[in-house]
């Protein structure tokens, strides 16, 4: 094969978007399944109380991740790129305004995501390292309700191609296409401070007319599984991702396949709460990976509640 005419949909356009407390975060990582593999959410985002939208209030979150990978697999997990590497460094901010309005009995919230991103990206013959701002997201609408264990959170992510973009790039801190994500997060605590918590989310994603490509609609679930005692939160978490339809270029399928990607991440992770703030320590590995990068994560989150 030769690497130096990979088409369009393996080109690396990779984007960090990112985001905090409820359901709705977008942080991209290095991917190649939908258009040059890059996705509006990376997937492992949330964690600890991701079903429970905060009181009424002003917050600031802000995501650091570091994502590193040395492989990119085929359809069937083998190698697909000889000498692929990538790293990619996205700082990310999110504010959140949690109103006293009640919408049918539910919290209403809005939020805006802007993120910062570098990317270092290695192919045989090419390379490029680029920082820029990637896509901005809003959120108009986010609904929290509430019981005495159980939390849950709706809404939807509008993921605007506002970032950095050029077709001729083989990094990209922006997608350059639209992308609607609704979500939907729940958090259940006990009294002994055992917690269960996911998001669910499932992306839209509109055509770049640069490239005349569509990548393929997308589900993905962010989990975790901890244990609470006084101000520290321990657990394992990660995310898993699956592609559900077909990529397409000129209104043809890519490849024998579609071109559709999936992969399954694990970790451990650690919080510590201190008055008004929140610290999040976490790494992901990711596994069963399929037209996508194959690598690793780590995370800090820092939450600020005014």
């Amino acid at each position: 094969m030769d690497t130096l005419s990979i088409p369009a949909r393996v080109r690396v356009i990779l984007f960090i978007h990112a985001a905090i407390v409820s359901f709705v975060l977008v942080m991209g990582s290095a991917a190649f399944a939908t258009e040059g593999g890059g996705s509006i959410y990376a997937g492992g985002n949330e964690d600890f109380m991701s079903g429970a939208l905060p009181p009424p209030g002003f917050y600031f979150i802000n995501y650091a991740n570091y994502y590193w990978a040395d492989r990119f697999n085929d359809k069937d997990g083998n190698s697909l790129i000889p000498g692929f590497k990538v790293r990619a460094i996205a700082d990310a901010f999110r504010f959140i305004y949690v109103t006293k309005i009640k919408i049918l009995g539910l919290d209403y919230a809005v939020h805006a995501i802007i993120p910062v991103v570098n990317l270092d990206v290695h192919l045989p013959n090419q390379k490029k390292n680029i920082t820029e701002i990637g896509d901005v997201t809003l959120s108009p609408l986010i609904l929290g309700w509430h019981s005495k264990n159980l939390h849950a959170v709706a809404g939807l992510d509008i993921n605007m191609p506002t970032g950095g973009y050029d077709v001729t790039r083989i990094a990209n801190p922006g997608r350059n296409y639209w992308n609607l994500e609704p979500a939907l997060a729940f958090t259940y605590l006990s009294d002994s401070g055992v917690e269960a918590s996911s998001k669910f989310m499932y992306d839209f994603n509109f055509k770049n007319h640069d490239t005349e490509y569509l990548s393929g609609q997308e589900f993905h679930f962010d989990y975790t599984l901890a244990y609470h005692i006084k101000n520290w939160g321990l657990g394992v978490g990660g995310y898993y991702y699956k592609q559900i339809t077909d990529d397409k270029q000129n209104g043809t399928k890519v490849g024998p396949d579609g071109f559709k990607g999936q992969a399954f991440a694990i970790g451990p992770q650690v919080k510590y709460d201190y008055k008004n703030m929140s610290f999040i320590l976490k790494y992901q590995l990711e596994m069963a990976v399929e037209n996508k990068p194959e690598g690793s994560k780590a995370w800090f989150k820092f939450v600020y509640a005014f």
